[in-house]
């Protein structure tokens, strides 16, 4: 137990703060949808086929035009990229609302980075799934190191005093009330990061090689992009295939011979963007293939269900609360792990002088 003890805290004085700095950054992002505040944000969707396939024509026909996240339910612009950071807000109807040529001029877009990147792409990415892991072992063995000391529980949502022993107590009690929400929050977090971790997480829910090979990105080969793709037949052909689906992202092509891509969210999906997709030939925009989300293994619409718990996209005001208080929760607790134990550290005994001992 003195090893576990020991563990759990040097972990924490070491990975403490990032931790921390993610439970802030993903509150915040839970709000984003109320803060971004531009004109027609809070427009309600119109997501009939005529408005969105003149819209669509119109704003990709923009120089610089990669593809679109349409608007949502929850967010009444769309977001269009115009390059590597470039980018753009228009409302339903096509009218620019604002751009940018950099993250930087975007609080949502740098949160959001840092929350999954920690500003360095797939290194930071890897920082934080570590970190993940390290938060689900805190977790657990947290619940370990509480047992031993559970006659002694207070609940309070600061420490009774800033010393290192009260901050250490405030620590282990709202850790254990606060388990549950943070161990949904890190493995979900973790699951969207390392694919086999993601996979040893669903496995109860099916075969591990059906689901991992349901999760790989199908690959189709087709014409070069033609000047002026056909959108408005496209979509029209995705609603014909799903009636039901609302349109979510529109991707073109990275390289030749790579497909238009187009995303759509069935109203059973949890997923806000869905995982209903359409792959067009990006030279005659004819279906190289669809896929339903709703037809996929059981293992892959359970991994599917992770982002959405993460990052309360269901559930409403009452998940998205609890959410908030796991973010909090990790905040606070990671913060104070990192200043108890780098500068609130128990003075070493000092060890009798040579009179003293002569004395004796």
């Amino acid at each position: 137990m003195k090893l576990l003890d020991t563990l759990h805290r040097w972990t924490g004085g070491l990975i403490g703060l990032v931790l921390a700095l993610l439970g802030l950054s993903g509150t915040i992002l839970l709000y984003e949808h109320l803060w971004i505040g531009l004109p027609g944000s809070g427009d309600p969707l119109r997501g009939d086929l005529s408005t969105v396939a003149a819209t669509t024509e119109k704003l990709m026909a923009m120089p610089g035009a990669q593809g679109i996240i349409f608007a949502d339910e929850g967010f009444g612009l769309h977001r269009l990229r115009l390059g590597k950071e470039a980018g753009a807000y228009a409302s339903q109807s096509g009218e620019i609302v604002s751009r940018w040529v950099s993250q930087w001029e975007r609080p949502e877009l740098w949160i959001f980075d840092f929350h999954h990147h920690l500003f360095a792409g797939d290194s930071g990415e890897w920082v934080i799934g570590i970190a993940g892991l390290v938060g689900t072992f805190f977790v657990v063995t947290g619940i370990i190191l509480w047992w031993r000391t559970r006659k002694t529980f207070r609940f309070r949502l600061w420490p009774k005093r800033m010393s290192r022993p009260a901050i250490v107590m405030h620590h282990r009690d709202l850790g254990v009330i606060a388990a549950p929400l943070l161990l949904i929050s890190v493995v979900t977090g973790t699951m969207m990061i390392f694919r086999p971790f993601a996979l040893g997480v669903v496995a109860p829910f099916g075969p591990v090689a059906e689901t991992a090979k349901a999760l790989e990105p199908p690959k189709f080969k087709g014409g070069a992009l033609a000047d002026k793709p056909d959108y408005k037949a496209m979509l029209t052909e995705a609603r014909r295939r799903f009636p039901d689906a609302e349109f979510r992202i529109l991707s073109l092509p990275r390289k030749d011979g790579d497909p238009i891509s187009l995303r759509m969210k069935q109203p059973a999906e949890w997923l806000p963007n869905g995982r209903t997709s359409i792959a067009l030939d990006a030279a005659t925009g004819k279906v190289l293939a669809a896929r339903d989300a709703l037809k996929l293994p059981s293992g892959a619409q359970a991994f599917n269900m992770a982002f959405p718990i993460h990052a309360s996209k269901v559930g409403g005001w009452p998940w998205r609360i609890l959410m908030t208080v796991s973010g909090l929760a990790m905040m606070m607790l990671g913060s104070f792990t990192v200043w108890s134990f780098w500068f609130k550290r128990p003075k070493p005994a000092k060890h009798p002088t040579k009179k003293a001992a002569l004395a004796t």
